[in-house]
């Protein structure tokens, strides 16, 4: 098997990339019409806010995590400030946010290929979506990785049909600056009255990064490279969904792309409507792109998820099927098996945008109720004695901020959705009385939370989509300076 060492200390460039490879995916694909039926142009600005927003959650997380090294996520410290119910609930609900956000993938999927199959009826969009999830599964349970020269390729796959957008779309703007403009034009069509659900759909593009830690031991002089890497990372992310959105909003008029389940596709076909053999080609790149894509959408959503599900039995709150382990490939088929049926079955009932946006604000109310609970525990861990393990500035107002941000997310969600919520988190309640701590299973905790294996899944989340691309330009730097490489991957029998 694979084993993950550490040949120097972690510098402020590797925690960034890790940030950014936490973050960003396929999501962009699937948030970035939704802005622009509510607000419109203004939905640029919306992007910075959720960025923002984001940099105040994820820095929650960092002292959460330097009151507890070595064990992260909401769910461990959820345990830890109110008892193993509060950490149940938690953790089911944050279960419940990557199940919902990996039954979006399926629908966005079946949207794009129907940029090329526009005919399919109800029933072939249903079987695409069972076709879809069973190759996430199976991908998922038999542990198939890209490495090399093969990760490379992926990784010119997602990026470049982006890159060619945004190239194309700039461009156009340049050439047409009088179209441009009057796409720009009102940039704030219809008010602010939508503006909360608005933050809610676009802020799911940026959430990731509550689903993997790293032991501060590991960084160097964590109390600042920690919360400089949050901000750097969130503002690269920002900065890409920034220039998509841009050159997006500059190519079509709001309401196209308010109608649009495949903008970036149609509007690089827009753009280059006067080229019509141009056209075609880079709206099948781009499309082709896009269905890479979200195709990969398993590196951050089921195996996320998958990681959870066992985590909690782990501990023995929930059933143990979730952490049977393969005895060939090592991964917790069952669990993943069980969560790609559930994943199927929402997404099943999904037949258009609306669908699509309602998955995607259930997904962030059970994430940012998850964050709420991460936001108090800092005051409870403190009140406890827990003593930081390295010093981060703002105290008490960045879990503030957090806490407010993150009720302001829960109750932008429709009533309909907070209620199915509601709903869904108390069907845990049964759950944890079945399951409630009557025996950890101290071997898979051991698997879960050890050094090696935190430092296994950090590498891993480096490899993702924009990260691996940073990771080039690090390694580049790196042979310039005579700089040791940071990661070493060694294979053991």
């Amino acid at each position: 098997m694979s084993q993950v060492k550490l040949k120097s200390e972690l510098s402020l460039f590797d925690v960034t990339n890790l940030v950014v490879g936490a973050i960003i995916g396929a999501d962009i694909y699937v948030a970035s019409a939704f802005g622009a039926g509510y607000l419109g142009p203004f939905s640029l600005v919306v992007w910075v806010i959720a960025g923002i927003i984001a940099i105040v959650i994820a820095l929650c997380f960092a002292q959460c995590a330097a009151l507890l090294p070595k064990v992260g996520g909401p769910y461990a410290y959820a345990k830890e400030a109110w008892g193993p119910f509060a950490g149940f609930l938690v953790g089911w609900s944050l279960w419940l946010a990557e199940w919902v956000s990996l039954a979006v993938f399926p629908v966005a999927f079946t949207q794009y290929l129907m940029f090329f199959l526009p005919n399919l009826s109800f029933i072939l969009q249903t079987i695409v979506k069972g076709l879809f999830v069973a190759f996430l599964v199976t991908t998922n349970v038999v542990g198939v990785k890209a490495a090399g020269k093969t990760n490379d390729v992926l990784t010119v796959v997602k990026l470049a049909p982006l890159v060619l957008f945004s190239a194309i779309g700039l461009l156009y703007i340049v050439f047409h600056p009088v179209i441009a403009a009057g796409n720009f034009t009102p940039f704030l069509p219809s008010g602010l009255g939508n503006f909360g659900i608005t933050l809610v759909l676009i802020f799911w593009a940026y959430a990731g990064f509550e689903i993997s830690t790293i032991p501060a031991g590991e960084i160097k002089n964590p109390g600042k490279t920690i919360p400089k890497a949050i901000v750097v990372g969130i503002s690269i992310v920002t900065v890409f969904y920034l220039i998509t959105n841009f050159a997006l909003f500059g190519v079509m008029p709001t309401n196209q792309l308010a109608g649009s389940p495949t903008p970036l596709a149609t509007a690089t076909n827009s753009a280059l409507t006067s080229l019509p053999m141009l056209a075609l080609i880079c709206g099948i790149i781009v499309g082709v792109g896009a269905l890479i894509s979200v195709a990969g959408s398993d590196e951050s959503g089921m195996i996320g998820t998958s990681r959870l599900g066992y985590a909690l039995a782990a501990d023995g709150l929930f059933p143990r099927i979730f952490a049977k382990i393969h005895p060939k490939f090592k991964t917790p088929y069952l669990g993943i098996i069980i969560e790609g049926a559930a994943a199927f079955v929402a997404a099943a009932a999904a037949r258009n945008s609306g669908d699509l946006g309602m998955l995607i604000a259930v997904s962030v109310f059970f994430m940012a109720a998850s964050y709420l609970a991460t936001s108090m525990s800092i005051f409870f861990l403190r009140r406890k004695g827990m003593q930081a393990q390295f010093h981060l500035r703002g105290g008490m107002v960045i879990p503030i901020l957090g806490a407010v941000f993150s009720l302001y997310l829960i109750t932008q969600c429709a009533l309909t959705q907070i209620v199915l919520g509601l709903v869904l988190l108390l069907v845990g309640v049964p759950i944890y009385v079945k399951y409630s701590p009557k025996k950890e299973m101290t071997e898979l905790k051991e698997a879960l939370l050890s050094r090696e294996a935190i430092l296994k899944r950090a590498h891993e989340q480096e490899q993702r989509f924009l990260a691996h691309l940073l990771q080039h330009i690090k390694n580049f730097f790196r042979r310039i300076t005579g700089k040791k490489q940071t990661w070493s991957v060694t294979e053991q029998g």
